[in-house]
Order: C-alpha cells, then structure tokens, then sequence
C-alpha cells in the first residue's frame, strides 16, 4: 500500500509539473526579434482558420514597433508607432499611440524565419523579410 500511495504521488508531481511547463519561449532581450516582419494571418486560436493580413511590423532598436498595414480599401498603406520593450521574458507592446496600457506577448514560436506570437486575444503569424 506503501508503494502505490508513493507512485501515486511522484505521478501527481510529474503531471503538475508538465501541465506548468512553459508552452512559449522566453526572450532575454530584444535582439532575437529585431528587424523587419510580415504579419501575414492571425487568428483566435492555431488550430481554427487564419484571416489573411498584409501588414509589416518593424521592431528598432530603440524601442519602437513601426506596424504598417494595408488596407485595399483605402489609398495605400498607413503607418503606426508605438513603443514596446522585453521584460520578463515577453513583449509588452503599447495597444494604441499616445495610451499608456499595454499587452503582453508571448512567443510561442521563434524558429528561422518564422514567428508567432500570442498576445492577449489573438495569435500573430509573422514571417522575416
């Protein structure tokens, strides 16, 4: 009885411990997402259908992500900056220009060319120009 009552709980340890295991990748600073980026889908959820975007996010240096987007449906293309910064692991981006909330973003893939990235309602699938 011993013996089941001691599995029981090392099992319980190891299913909570994989059940809180990070599902995204950490970021020590912001050199790994530097650059220029297509936004081309997002989505609620990965396995649900993506909406198509062509829009450009432009991580600097020195802070400040430049999300340009295009709209068919009006003239051309219209820029945005707001400032953005990695603590924690994660990228807190402002929501709007001149607003001081901001929302988290976790990368949940950083492989090559490609990223996503899950902030607070939707997924972004971005890939590098």
């Amino acid at each position: 009885m011993k013996k089941i009552i001691t599995f029981l709980a090392l099992m319980t340890v190891l299913f909570s411990s994989i059940a809180n295991a990070k599902k995204y990748i950490e970021l020590e600073d912001n050199s790994r997402i530097l650059g220029k980026w297509s936004l081309y889908a997002e989505t609620a959820a990965l396995h649900k259908t993506k909406k198509m975007v062509q829009n450009e996010w432009h991580f600097r240096d020195n802070g400040i992500l430049t999300s340009t987007a295009f709209d068919p449906r009006l003239d051309g293309k219209k820029a945005v900056n707001v400032s953005y910064k990695v603590e924690d692991g994660v990228i807190k981006k402002q929501i709007q220009p001149g607003r001081d909330k901001v929302e988290s973003c976790k990368v949940v893939k950083l492989e090559g060319d490609d990223m996503i990235l899950h902030c607070r309602f939707l997924y972004y699938l971005l890939k590098r120009k």
